[in-house]
C-alpha cells in the first residue's frame, strides 16, 4: 500500500476553495509519480470516497457549462428531496467560486485530492502511451479534467461503463465517448474498471 496523504481532507468549498493551488498541485504529483513507478502498459483507475459525487457534478458544470441540476444525481442512495438540497447547496457553491473556470483553478477549488491524484495519473500514463481503464463519474471527471488540460489524452482512454449516477452520460457526451458496459452501475471503485479489463484481453486476442 502507497501513502501520498495530502491532507486529512479538502475545506468547505462553500466556505472557501476545496484545495490551495499548492494541494491540488501536490496529489497531482503523487498521481504522476505512482504511475511512474507502475509496471505494465495499462492503468485502471478507481477511487472510493464520500461526497465526490458532489465534486464530479461540480467540475461537470463549471467545465462544460451544463447546469449544475443535470450534473447532480442520487450519489450514494438520496431521495428526490435530497437530491434537490444538494443541487441547491452546489449551485451556491458554484457561484462562490466565479472565478475559478481555467481547469487548474476549476480542480483546486471544487475538486478533491483523489480527483487531482487521478487527473496526474491520467496525464502521466497518457504521456507513457498506456491504456487507461477509466471506471464510472469520478474517474471520468479527473479524465474531462485532463482533456481540458491536455484533449489528446483521450486516444489512451477507454471508458469501462456508463455509471447510473445522473450526470455520468451527459459527461460522457461532452468527452464524445461510448462506455463499453451499461450495467446500472453507481459505485466506482473500480469495479467497473475490472469488469471491462476481460473484453479489452479478449479483443486483442481476437485481433492477434
Amino acid at each position: 500500500m502507497l501513502v501520498r496523504k495530502v491532507a486529512k481532507g479538502t475545506a468547505d468549498a462553500s466556505v472557501q476553495p476545496a484545495m490551495t493551488r499548492a494541494q491540488s498541485q501536490q496529489a497531482m504529483d503523487n498521481g504522476q509519480d505512482v504511475v511512474k513507478n507502475l509496471p505494465g502498459n495499462a492503468l485502471l483507475l478507481g477511487e472510493m470516497g464520500i461526497g465526490n459525487t458532489s465534486s464530479a457534478a461540480l467540475l461537470l458544470a463549471r467545465l462544460t457549462g451544463l447546469d449544475i441540476e443535470v450534473c447532480t444525481g442520487a450519489g450514494t442512495g438520496l431521495d428526490a428531496p435530497a437530491v434537490q438540497r444538494k443541487t441547491l447547496v452546489l449551485r451556491e457553491v458554484l457561484a462562490r467560486h466565479p472565478g475559478a473556470t481555467a481547469p487548474l483553478d476549476a480542480l483546486a477549488a471544487l475538486g478533491g485530492f483523489e480527483i487531482a491524484t487521478m487527473v496526474g495519473a491520467v496525464l502521466q500514463a497518457a504521456y507513457e502511451r498506456r491504456v487507461v481503464v477509466v471506471d464510472g463519474f469520478i474517474a471520468s471527471a479527473a479524465v474531462l479534467v485532463a482533456h481540458a488540460l491536455q484533449p489528446l489524452v483521450l486516444q489512451r482512454c477507454v471508458f469501462a461503463h456508463r455509471s447510473g449516477e445522473r450526470g455520468h452520460e451527459f459527461m460522457l457526451q461532452h468527452l464524445g465517448v461510448q462506455a463499453l458496459l451499461d450495467l446500472g452501475l453507481r459505485l466506482g471503485e473500480g469495479s467497473g474498471a475490472a469488469l471491462a479489463w476481460p473484453l479489452l484481453q479478449s479483443a486483442c486476442t481476437v485481433l492477434r
